[in-house]
């Protein structure tokens, strides 16, 4: 709970707006289904899903997975097993290779680490050894600190080999038996295996045409579900809307994770304009802390964080329009999971901005 504030209780009204402003995207045709939940100080005031789903149903959470691998990232630095200002090298050797052997482990979980898209993909993605074959090929295209963009998939690979490596442990078992497992978050996980994936929603097209128009090399490839299965960390994890929320509780007031870590990780460290496959706009540096994004001081829109939150707000949004975030300011924290995508993978018509950016503004201003 936020001890350091009185307790602030949400406006009931404001709340049925939100939901309601979430129901009409399944009612009017645009999203086949979408869940949501939001808490304040560890209290769970929405959880609401409309659709071709159920309360249960576990949504694949793309780049809004990022929090959870955060929240691993976190607990090695909690449990001071790793020291982001050393180099990935010093901890893996494999790594040490094409001039990478002084990136550090911040450069790599802030985006800025020099290898943004460097491939690693299916069935190469199943086998340690060739995960860490893969380390080797990697090259730079840019100096290391200078460019801020998203290492889409390479950054959270190597945050499961530092998790691995320093606890024995994959970073889907690491994750259950050390945190979701003792915060009772069940529906998270990352890489659910072929027979356990029947609560989770399937892709399904919102903007018609036929399956030659999908952009496979986007998050689409994760509607197969032996990729899905196969975990890799930054895109795979599913979970419910409800339990999302209520990890971003965790991350503001669980003693899992040292207070004085938490508020290290949700410092700014990075903002610079975001280049490359995902690039934003240049005017609108993105601030970055270890693996999340934050809102910042400066009131501009960054991604799909809100603006009506206070300045230490962070989380991260993911394909194809979800959402999800926590504001320390206030105990809130909220999530928007939906399994509507266009032939893109990404929301970004105006609609979908509009959607998003609604949805995110409504759910951070629900105090009278």
């Amino acid at each position: 709970m936020n001890s350091g504030q009185a307790r602030r209780k949400p406006d009931q009204r404001r709340l049925d707006v939100l939901v309601e402003r979430c129901r009409l995207e399944v009612e009017n045709g645009a999203l086949p289904s979408v869940q949501l939940a939001l808490y304040v100080d560890g209290e769970e005031y929405v959880s609401e899903t409309f659709g071709d789903a159920a309360p249960s149903t576990r949504y694949v959470l793309q780049s809004t997975g990022r929090s959870i691998v955060a929240g691993v990232l976190w607990k090695l630095i909690s449990d001071e097993l790793i020291d982001v200002t050393r180099t990935v090298a010093s901890y893996i050797p494999e790594f040490a290779t094409n001039g990478k052997d002084s990136v550090t482990v911040e450069q790599v979980v802030t985006h800025v680490g020099g290898f943004p898209l460097a491939p690693l993909g299916y069935p190469a993605m199943l086998d340690r050894g060739d995960r860490l074959k893969a380390f080797a090929k990697w090259r730079l295209t840019y100096e290391p600190g200078t460019e801020l963009q998203f290492h889409l998939t390479s950054a959270a690979w190597v945050i499961a080999e530092l998790c691995e490596r320093l606890t024995g442990q994959p970073i889907g078992d690491y994750l259950r038996s050390t945190l979701t497992g003792p915060l009772g978050l069940d529906s998270i996980e990352i890489g659910p295996s072929l027979d356990r994936q029947h609560d989770v929603a399937p892709f399904v097209r919102t903007d018609g045409g036929s399956d030659d128009d999908i952009y496979a090399w986007g998050p689409w490839y994760l509607a197969r579900p032996e990729i899905l299965a196969a975990g890799e960390p930054s895109h795979s994890t599913v979970a419910t809307a409800s339990d999302v929320a209520a990890w971003y509780q965790a991350l503001m007031f669980s003693n899992l994770w040292r207070r004085d870590v938490v508020e290290e990780a949700t410092r700014i460290r990075v903002t610079l304009p975001v280049t490359g496959e995902r690039g934003g706009t240049p005017s609108v540096p993105g601030n970055v802390g270890l693996f999340i994004m934050l809102v910042g001081d400066d009131g501009l829109s960054r991604g799909f964080l809100p603006t009506a939150t206070g300045p230490r707000t962070f989380g991260h949004g993911g394909a194809p329009c979800q959402i999800g975030f926590a504001d320390p300011d206030t105990g809130l924290s909220f999530a928007f999971l939906t399994n509507g995508y266009p032939s893109t993978g990404y929301e970004q018509s105006r609609l979908g901005l509009n959607r998003i950016i609604n949805i995110g503004n409504l759910a951070a201003d629900c105090f009278s």
